[in-house]
């Protein structure tokens, strides 16, 4: 029996807990996926990825984040759960579908040698009540809000989850770690948002540094790289393939029409056992 994996995509990490190789009953509430994802006292991760959860010959899975919430969509869980299902066989092509809370998504396997693997990400809007947004426009581009006494100009896209996007002259770590927290949990979200602060390099090419909802600072992200791109391509900053350079590595991302398509690689890192007394903690109620 093996109680988790553990994979990466550029550094965003993820532990893959699947129910039917479990040693023992988990109680996967909120304490618990805490616990897990904590650096200190638990494995440590960026999230949890619970599945395959097999229905009507469905393959479904649950992204957690490290504060307990749930997910609708993650572009790097997204690829490490497919490459996951791939190598314990409950897939043996290269193009297939999974299903997360936000709805189907479909796969390709670009290179099984480095793990390149292409994701549709589905459709983007900036409709404000898709995000959702309590802002009084129809379109959330270019919207001014205040933020700590200082007037700031904002973008919100829906890819499967809510992204705020920001366009600077230079971005940061630090600008991240300021803003990030605040606008991730300002009243104009009631969903809460991801934020993305974006550096336009040219055409083809933008910087981004992330703050992910429910994880916090992030070294890469799969649906942040897609919000960016939208952005700055409905924006007219760059066209519709472009490569996206994060901290933790680069992604490639393709626009047609409405919908967007991510290509990165993910890698494996580990796999193991829950400790008898970790297990005992988990079983908790």
């Amino acid at each position: 029996m093996v109680d988790f994996y553990k994979y990466h995509g550029l550094g965003n990490d993820y532990i893959v807990i699947d129910p039917a190789k479990l040693s023992f009953d988990l109680v996967l509430n909120e304490e618990n996926i805490k616990l897990i994802c904590h650096r200190n006292f638990g494995i440590g991760s960026d999230g949890i990825l619970f599945g395959p959860i097999i229905k009507d010959n469905k393959i479904s899975f649950k992204i957690l984040n490290p504060d307990g919430s749930e997910a609708e969509k993650s572009g790097n869980g997204i690829r490490i759960f497919a490459l996951y299902v791939i190598d314990e066989g409950y897939v043996t092509s290269d193009k297939f579908d999974l299903y997360t809370k936000a709805g189907k998504v479909k796969i390709e396997v670009i290179d099984k040698n480095t793990n390149l693997i292409k994701v549709s990400m589905g459709q983007y809007s900036f409709i404000n009540h898709k995000i959702p947004v309590k802002l009084d426009c129809t379109e959330v581009l270019n919207q001014e809000i205040e933020l700590l006494g200082k007037k700031k100009i904002i973008n919100c896209v829906n890819i499967g989850n809510p992204h705020c996007i920001l366009i600077k002259d230079k971005i940061s770590k630090d600008l991240a770690l300021k803003l990030g927290p605040i606008l991730e949990n300002h009243a104009i979200f009631p969903n809460k948002t991801n934020v993305q602060f974006v550096e336009v390099l040219d055409r083809s090419n933008i910087k981004i540094e992330i703050w992910e909802r429910g994880a916090g600072y992030t070294l890469a992200s799969g649906t942040s790289s897609c919000a960016a791109s939208c952005t700055a391509y409905i924006l007219d900053f760059i066209d519709n393939n472009v490569t996206v350079e994060m901290r933790g590595g680069k992604v490639f991302v393709e626009i047609i029409g409405q919908e967007v398509f991510l290509t990165g690689e993910v890698s494996r890192i580990s796999k193991g056992v829950f400790a008898g007394e970790f297990i005992k903690k988990l079983v908790k109620y």
